[in-house]
């Protein structure tokens, strides 16, 4: 089998072109793809539509570095600290372009990934009935049930173009193992047309395959497999490194204004040219302090007959 290993900067040029829509944030708090991110925004994309349920810094990011055209997601902000103020400036007043928005619930979102991956056109809620969610959004339509008559909302299906997955471990043929609080990684990454993994580390396809029912989708959707230590920083992952809750008070005050914003996007971003020298503006001290501190081992598993 194919090795699918690639540099970060030569998987998002192959796979994630202008005028992609990604899948990003699935996890939601944990497990975001800021590396990958980082370097969609260093290869300077353009019109990209970002998909996701509750979306943390990431997606602000990407919006104020004129990267975005379009959000189908339930919500864009700083999670720990309210307002994304990048967000906030493209839909409020175009800075630095103006930002189609189609609002979804968490459920709703995954519902639409879930039709997609099982290759139907829609699937039924009743959640956001009577919401202005339903009220305004352009694809979500009511109709009553066709077993009792009961009103029923329709989900389309949402097929990203790409999903971006960070997870803890993957193998170099494209299966990924991941744990701790999925999200809607699953859903994602069985929906979207292909998926990129970056990882915390590349292991033999014997540890990846002694654990078939932790693998997270077929290795035939996978792109790309990128190894990227500390990829998620400054979110979690579960069993590595815990949430930089510091990064995101400083992003909150450092993105205040596009002017502020613009500086710290040099300074983190733009004048980094990889997660290895991200990590080391970071800083050794911080970075240690943010490892785990304790193993928490789950119990093994016999897979024999």
């Amino acid at each position: 089998m194919a090795e699918k290993v690639l540099s970060m900067a030569e998987a998002i040029r192959r796979y994630v072109p202008d005028g992609s829509s990604v899948a990003l944030g699935l996890a939601l708090e944990p497990l975001i793809p800021f590396a990958a991110g980082h370097e969609l925004i260093r290869q300077q994309r353009r019109d990209l539509t970002l998909i996701g349920p509750i979306s943390d810094i990431l997606f602000d990011q990407l919006i104020g570095a004129g990267c975005v055209g379009r959000v189908k997601a339930a919500w864009v902000g700083n999670v720990s600290e309210g307002l994304g103020y990048n967000y906030r400036r493209a839909t409020e007043q175009g800075i630095p372009r103006g930002l189609e928005v189609e609002d979804y619930s968490n459920y709703s979102v995954g519902l639409a990934l879930l039709a997609a991956a099982l290759g139907v056109p829609y699937i039924p809620m009743r959640s956001l009935l009577g919401s202005d969610i339903a009220r305004d959004h352009p694809a979500i339509r009511p109709a009553p049930s066709p077993l009792d008559g009961t009103p029923t909302l329709l989900v389309p299906a949402l097929q990203p173009d790409v999903a971006i997955v960070h997870v803890q471990r993957a193998d170099a043929e494209g299966r990924a193992h991941v744990w701790g609080g999925l999200g809607v990684c699953e859903e994602a990454a069985l929906a979207a047309r292909g998926v990129i993994y970056t990882a915390e580390e590349i292991v033999p396809s014997e540890v990846i395959l002694s654990d078939p029912n932790r693998v997270l989708a077929p290795e035939m959707k996978t792109l790309a497999v990128v190894h990227a230590p500390g990829g998620a920083h400054p979110s979690p992952v579960q069993g590595y490194y815990n949430r930089d809750h510091a990064a995101f008070a400083e992003y909150h005050e450092r993105s205040r204004t596009a002017e502020d914003f613009a500086e710290w996007l040099r300074e983190w971003v733009m004048g980094q040219p990889d997660r290895a020298s991200y990590l080391a503006h970071l800083g050794d001290e911080r970075w240690r302090s943010l490892r785990a501190r304790e193993q928490r081992l789950a119990a093994p598993v016999d897979y024999g007959y």
